[in-house]
């Protein structure tokens, strides 16, 4: 029998090849008894507890460089294992998948937390707290309660070719991605928690609006016009890099880790800074309230927090990270090429942040998302 997520995927190509009509996909697509938010995770077994604390986190953070920490402490790394957004992580473990430590976004938090799936944080247990960033000790914060534990944040931007792009006003924006002279040569991010936000940012819809009807449709009116454009929807920075360094692609909605990537090879790329402004992210560490191994659980989440996990994440990913101490293990030099300063508050303050929303907002946008990615 063919998994849900087969299932889907197989919807979104037929539809895309005009083998259905609007009305039969979104027919299928609701008899599937998920949303797309939800079918990717289906197919994976349940977690058995082992000795190691388990991380269900973002693909790209289940690797030893970020757990020195743990690793040290425990003779070995914790369990991980990678989701494709956390909307399907956190639906996963709702339907009886045993993790410690999850990653989401600042945008989930609010709805994970009001779900009573997580536990609250006794950040005395934290060895690193004390030199998290202010502003983000303040995020998910609930009842006099911490709940969510910040140590990763960055832009999404447009990372474009330099010698194949140009900007006809000569400020760099987010119309190249709607250029009809690059068409077939764009790529967007495949799931709408990045996507859904920068056409909202280029539609110049205010994010405490962004989830009323008319922003709905405003947003869904400017992605289904730039659809025909579109090369690719995906998630797979590799893939994404990999055309940007060959010229299939020009320009594509990416993290800040691509251009620092493309550049190490030697591509002619920039991270653009649109005039209408980039997508400020900020992702962290929660424990759930089910976790099987609470002590570990910390552990994982101060081998997150430390500033050598945070050397990482700024050097090689080119994100930011929590910890004020992590920025003074990387040069200036380096700092300024990742677009990064040396006081983190002036790019936090300065940014377009994402803000908490409804878990039926979330559900909504997945569903009009899939719709547009299947070209109606």
């Amino acid at each position: 029998m063919a998994s849900k997520e087969t299932s889907i995927d197989a919807l979104i190509e037929n539809a895309a090849a005009g083998k259905l009509s609007r009305r039969q996909f979104s027919q299928l697509l609701s008899a599937t008894g998920v949303s797309l938010i939800v079918a990717p995770m289906l197919s994976r077994p349940s977690a058995a507890a082992g000795e190691e604390a388990f991380y269900f986190t973002w693909g790209g953070y289940d690797i030893p460089e970020l757990f020195g920490e743990y690793q040290g402490k425990h003779g070995a790394l914790p369990d991980m294992a990678p989701y494709g957004s956390s909307n399907e992580g956190f639906t996963k473990v709702q339907a009886g998948f045993v993790v410690d430590v999850m990653h989401p976004c600042n945008t989930n938090i609010d709805v994970w937390i009001e779900s009573g799936a997580l536990q609250p944080l006794d950040t005395s247990r934290l060895a690193h707290w004390g030199d998290v960033i202010p502003s983000l000790k303040k995020l998910g914060e609930a009842g006099g309660e911490h709940y969510f534990a910040a140590f990763d944040w960055g832009q999404t931007s447009v990372t474009y070719r330099t010698d194949l792009v140009d900007f006809p006003d000569g400020e760099e924006s987010w119309s190249v991605l709607w250029d009809e002279r690059y068409k077939g040569r764009i790529a967007m991010i495949g799931n709408e928690g990045d996507s859904w936000w920068c056409a909202a940012i280029y539609a110049g819809v205010p994010f405490e609006e962004i989830e009323s009807e008319a922003s709905i449709e405003k947003v869904a009116t400017l992605l289904r016009e730039q659809n025909p454009l579109v090369r690719m929807y995906t998630d797979d920075m590799t893939t994404v890099e990999q055309a940007l360094a060959s010229g299939e692609l020009v320009a594509a909605m990416t993290w800040n880790s691509s251009p620092v990537a493309l550049k190490a090879q030697g591509v002619p790329v920039a991270f653009a800074a649109p005039k209408e402004g980039a997508l400020t992210w900020v992702c962290g560490a929660v424990i759930m309230g089910n976790a099987p191994h609470v002590d570990k659980a910390y552990d994982v989440i101060d081998s997150l927090l430390s500033p050598e996990s945070g050397r990482f994440l700024i050097n090689d990913y080119g994100y930011g990270h929590s910890n004020q101490k992590a920025f003074d293990l990387v040069g200036d030099e380096r700092l300024a090429e990742l677009g990064l300063s040396r006081n983190p508050e002036e790019i936090l303050s300065a940014g377009k942040y994402q803000i908490p929303v409804s878990g039926e907002f979330m559900e909504t946008i997945a569903n009009v998302f899939a719709e547009v990615k299947g070209g109606f």
